[in-house]
């Protein structure tokens, strides 16, 4: 099996500018604290009984296939506002999955924040579930000449 079922989750944030679109993302993902290793993106499921760790417990060796969810925006329009949110979900019975959601878009983190959480509350109704927790954790960036905002729930076994 190349990637275990995790057992723990981190929230990260970052944003940064760059030489190109790509160069700005890598940047973020630097600024997050994961920008060493091969993102594998994910659908959005946390699996029962994950704990939250900060980033600073969250020890990734370098080039590791790391399963993430998670919301990226570049834009080259200086003076611009971007962001990213992610919200995760987790339901009254915890033998079931947590849910996350992902957003990005033109604008202030507070906004995207809104939207990401109404996402999770949203992803739980449909599935009959009555929310237990609802975290979530969004950044924004004024464009200089090419920006990045990056927000992600990073799933790792420890």
């Amino acid at each position: 099996m190349i990637i275990k079922t995790p057992t723990s989750h981190t929230f990260v944030t970052g944003t940064s500018e760059g030489y190109t679109p790509l160069n700005a993302f890598d940047g973020a993902l630097l600024a997050a604290g994961i920008g060493n290793t091969n993102l594998v993106k994910m659908s959005s499921i946390v699996p029962p009984g994950t704990r939250e760790v900060p980033i600073s417990e969250l020890i990734l060796p370098p080039g590791a296939l790391v399963p993430v969810a998670y919301a990226a925006m570049e834009s080259d329009i200086p003076g611009s506002m971007i962001c990213a949110a992610v919200a995760a979900a987790w339901p009254t019975d915890p033998t079931k999955p947590g849910l996350i959601m992902e957003y990005h878009a033109h604008g202030h983190r507070e906004d995207a924040e809104s939207v990401v959480r109404r996402m999770a509350e949203e992803g739980m109704r449909k599935r009959g579930w009555e929310v237990r927790l609802l975290k979530s954790m969004a950044i924004d960036h004024r464009v200089e000449k090419i920006g990045a905002a990056f927000a992600a729930v990073v799933l790792w076994d420890l």
